[in-house]
């Protein structure tokens, strides 16, 4: 199986959304080397590695888009929730011992390309406008404070 290699096509516009999505994208090409090597274990620490960093993600994702007032977030969070779900079952049937490294792969291909040119696309209109103000608040002094985003960003990421 070929890697990912990113594409503009893949930008949502928004740096750091691209830059998670661009982790992500390592993840799954660092568990196409796990899978050609048969390492089990490697296979394993990146499957829970991207789980919980793919968590993390649309957590992040759906704090944005609800401080944005992005009207279909609720859909939004429904197409998380049940790819987390997806997920789990090929952790829970790796677990057990089943060979489910390709088709793992070609479902992460296909879905994180999709979603984001999608689903993530739909949301940048609402969501790119607030980034400024996320991005910087001042205190009542006038000296920055960090605004939500540099903050979400340390509560999520330890950036």
């Amino acid at each position: 199986m070929a890697y990912i290699t990113w594409s503009d096509s893949f930008n949502t516009t928004i740096d750091e959304i691209d830059n998670q999505h661009r982790q992500i994208v390592d993840y799954i090409n660092k568990l196409d080397d796990a899978r050609q090597s048969g390492d089990r274990t490697a296979i394993t620490q990146i499957i829970d590695g991207l789980t919980d960093y793919t968590i993390s993600h649309f957590a992040f994702e759906e704090c944005l888009m609800e401080d944005a007032g992005y009207s279909f977030v609720k859909p939004h969070q429904s197409i998380h929730q049940a790819f987390i779900k997806r997920i789990s079952s090929f952790k829970d049937r790796f677990k057990a011992g089943e060979e489910i490294g390709e088709e793992l792969q070609n479902l992460l291909k296909v879905w994180l390309i999709q979603h984001i040119q999608r689903d993530d696309a739909a949301y940048v209109k609402a969501v790119k406008p607030k980034m400024m103000q996320l991005l910087e608040s001042k205190d009542e002094e006038g000296g920055s404070k960090g605004g939500w985003l540099a903050r979400s960003m340390k509560k999520f990421f330890g950036k």
